[in-house]
């Protein structure tokens, strides 16, 4: 018990000779640290977005009591089709982009990993092992010689003059203490990228999924529209046929054979035009798949799309909030903070730490010997003082990121919000106007036929019989494009809402 207290006394004696004799340097240290502390600027504080509206029109009022969580889509349910749904599977597995996505998505995490590890002490092995030959002029010379003439060294302890050996071999440790927060922000920035990618990956299986649905269904309209014009073209040549009987019998004229005839070339070319146009949409589209050719397998009519979304009273916070755009900028801007952070630690003193241990002999018989440990123990503070311009110039454009950041998150918010409110009006409308376009084509099927008869009637001339069928024709394209456009705005929606699971 005494020879503890003993102990205990000489420690504190020693700390105090060494804090009075070097209290010179311990003031000069805190002053430095005071120092640079308060030079150092303030990080700028994080501004928030504008708060978003409860609803996505001001003529629907949703009471807050029945606004519910959204829940992400699932492709199967939402396009119900079985031919896109495969499409899009192959698309998950074969599409380039897609595939780098994941290869970007792997650095992203070595890059979070390596910030972890910055945190931990660092641990290596050192071997070293050298031979020198001393000049006899040295003061290694002269002292290795005057060692080997001591009383006091025992033969092991000789050293040989010709060449001096030096083996070393020592376990090392160093470490960085995270005192100001500077590696704990590059961790963290790191995990906000590494969280940034992910998203990055929702976002770009979302377009690549609506950019292979919205050509699906192109192929799909342009297929109607090329039925459109073929069964038009029979109905043009059921009418040549007619006008030539009567040509020859001296009831039409030359003239409206030859009409006739111009028109069913007009149908023909742009038929051919079409089929041109549905090459191109299916190379377009194989190449996304990231296949060299073959044949799109597809449906033969739009089928409905997932709308039971439209009849949802869901909060807005809850549908922008996750889409992969937006989360991909709110994790950025994350990131960017933290760097803001890291940056203004450089300002702060750093504090290294380490130490050695091993075997240190300058011969191989005593190497091995337990008096030829070494070892020692190592710390170093570090301000800066004369870099401290480049230090202050990195800290700004930090910051000035920080800033870009928050600039894009909150227009990635507006962006999504208002494509949004915009889509859910639009799919509404085309819903009317695909019943107007309907109607439209009944009345023309009916006064293709009347024309038809009243000509035979003689109460009509050819010009109306082709004016007639001219409209249908026109009024069954606009249809089956109407129908691609809401096909489309359908796709568009699906990516509005954050796309899916697939």
């Amino acid at each position: 018990m005494k020879n503890s207290i003993y102990k205990s006394h000489e420690i504190v004696n020693s700390l105090w000779h060494f804090m009075r004799n070097n209290s010179t340097s311990i003031l000069i240290l805190a002053f430095v640290v005071v120092l640079t502390a308060c030079s150092a600027p303030k990080v700028a504080e994080q501004q928030k977005v504008k708060r978003l509206p409860e609803n996505f029109d001001a003529n629907r009022k949703n009471s807050a009591e029945s606004l519910e969580a959204f829940i992400p889509l699932k492709t199967e349910n939402y396009f119900k089709d079985p031919q896109l749904e495969k499409l899009l599977d192959k698309a998950i597995g074969q599409n380039p982009d897609y595939l780098i996505m994941h290869e970007r998505i792997a650095i992203a995490n070595s890059h979070l990993k390596v910030a972890k590890l910055a945190l931990l002490p660092s641990f290596e092995i050192v071997a070293d092992a050298s031979g020198t030959h001393y000049g006899k002029y040295t003061m290694d010379g002269v002292g290795n010689f005057d060692t080997n003439l001591s009383q006091n060294i025992q033969d092991n302890q000789r050293i040989n003059t010709d060449v001096t050996p030096n083996l070393f071999l020592a376990g090392k440790v160093s470490w960085e203490a995270d005192i100001w927060g500077k590696l704990s922000n590059r961790k963290k920035a790191a995990r906000e990228r590494f969280f940034a990618s992910q998203e990055g990956m929702r976002l770009l299986q979302t377009r690549l999924l609506t950019d292979i649905a919205s050509l699906y269904y192109k192929l799909i309209a342009l297929d109607n529209q090329a039925l459109i014009y073929k069964k038009n073209l029979v109905t043009q040549q059921r009418a040549l046929d007619i006008i030539s009987a009567q040509r020859s019998v001296g009831k039409a004229t030359e003239l409206a054979v030859q009409q006739f005839n111009a028109q069913n070339n007009n149908i023909l070319a742009e038929a051919k035009q079409l089929d041109l146009n549905i090459d191109q949409t299916e190379k377009a589209l194989l190449n996304l798949l990231g296949e060299y050719g073959g044949k799109i397998e597809r449906s033969s009519t739009f089928l409905s799309g997932h709308l039971e979304v439209l009849n949802q009273k869901i909060s807005v916070d809850s549908i922008i909030h996750k889409r992969p755009d937006v989360s991909e900028a709110y994790f950025e801007l994350a990131a960017t903070h933290a760097d803001a952070k890291a940056a203004r630690a450089a300002f702060f003193p750093t504090l290294n730490l380490g130490a050695y241990g091993g075997l240190n002999s300058f011969s191989f018989s005593t190497f091995f010997n337990s008096e030829s440990l070494a070892w020692q123990l190592l710390g170093g503070l570090s301000a800066p003082i004369f870099n401290k311009g480049q230090i202050k110039q990195e800290f700004f454009i930090a910051n000035k990121k920080q800033q870009i950041s928050f600039l894009q998150y909150q227009n990635t918010i507006t962006t999504a919000y208002n494509e949004l409110s915009a889509l859910l009006h639009r799919t509404e409308a085309f819903q009317d106007v695909l019943a107007y376009k309907s109607k439209e084509i009944e009345h023309l099927e009916i006064a293709v036929n009347v024309s038809n008869d009243l000509y035979l009637s003689g109460y009509a001339n050819y010009l109306e019989i082709i004016s007639a069928q001219k409209n249908k024709l026109q009024a069954e394209l606009d249809f089956v494009e109407i129908q691609f456009k809401n096909a489309d705005s359908q796709v568009l929606l699906y990516k509005a809402l954050g796309g899916g699971i697939n």
